[in-house]
């Protein structure tokens, strides 16, 4: 999800050059069956490299998630299946699409507990560098964390907000703030606020192997304390690693976001000049200040 995809009304965590399907919610049969050799062991590469990668790296409620939804590092998930033991610890479930799906569409998907993933896998010369999210990045880097209550009550309420958001003309504004929080969020383990105590939630980060280690230990980002209304004004990178990253001191925060009414925020928003990822302003905690030398340098992610 991006601001690209915001413009051609496209959203969603999912994407590929799929067709309009015969649903009307755009869903599809996963199609497991038909997954190859090659694409299965894609997966058990991408999933082996992260799970060594990750602990110590990502938040234990992301961790004991993974562990906990059984999935198996041989094989691409079969959504099914997936869906049993997610449906009993948060009434999610994931659906197939075969690609970006329509706002309207994602947000009700995601309203209904429903998140929409797409089923293709990457090929193996994309290891480390895909633009458009696969099925590794959607199940291996979002459903971990939807086995988490407050998270997973987070996500339903975004898909909430993102159907008003719509109908109100802010839907930049809102899809910057799933971009900094469910996408590349960083948060504070047990409220360490400090570099080292900086733990990774967000998916984007979480599924790719360069950016887990440029989020947590490259000089070059700034990783600032979340605002909301800052954050709503703030650019992102949708080609590359992010300048900056958003820090939460826990998942309440998120969940009080989830219940707050965003419409007097918007219009605090409306108007005011946006700012560039990598800018540091004045106002902000920053836990660290970047030195931007990796974008200053530019170089590009994978």
């Amino acid at each position: 999800m991006g601001e690209d995809a915001v413009k051609s009304e496209k959203h969603g965590a999912a994407a590929g050059d799929g067709g309009k399907p015969d649903n009307p919610d755009w869903t599809i049969d996963q199609g497991w069956d038909g997954y190859t050799a090659a694409e299965h062991h894609v997966w058990k590469t991408l999933f082996e490299r992260q799970g060594k990668l990750l602990p110590g790296r990502a938040c234990d409620e992301f961790i004991k998630g993974l562990g906990s939804l059984t999935l198996d590092a041989d094989r691409i998930p079969d959504f099914r299946r997936l869906s049993d033991v997610l449906a009993k610890r948060t009434g999610w479930q994931v659906v197939a699409v075969p690609g970006l799906v329509p706002d309207e569409v994602f947000f009700d998907h995601l309203a209904n507990r429903r998140f929409p993933a797409g089923q293709f896998i990457r090929r193996p010369d994309q290891l480390d560098y895909l633009e458009e999210p696969d099925v590794f990045h959607d199940v291996f880097g979002h459903v971990p964390m939807l086995m988490h209550p407050v998270f997973a009550d987070y996500m339903q309420a975004y898909g909430v907000g993102g159907l008003r958001a719509g109908k109100l003309g802010v839907l930049a504004n809102l899809a910057r703030v799933y971009w900094y929080t469910v996408e590349f969020g960083l948060i504070e383990q047990d409220g360490i606020e400090q570099a080292d105590g900086l733990r990774i939630y967000g998916s984007g980060i979480a599924s790719s192997h360069a950016e887990t280690l440029f989020a947590l230990d490259d000089t070059s980002p700034n990783r600032v304390r979340f605002d909301v209304e800052r954050v709503m004004r703030t650019r992102y990178r949708i080609d590359d690693f992010q300048e900056t990253y958003f820090v939460i001191q826990g998942f309440d925060e998120l969940l009080d976001l989830a219940w707050i009414d965003f419409g007097p925020i918007y219009d605090r928003v409306k108007g005011q000049r946006e700012i560039e990822p990598g800018v540091v302003l004045a106002t902000d905690r920053a836990i660290t200040r970047g030195t931007g030398a990796y974008h200053h340098g530019g170089k590009r992610a994978g």
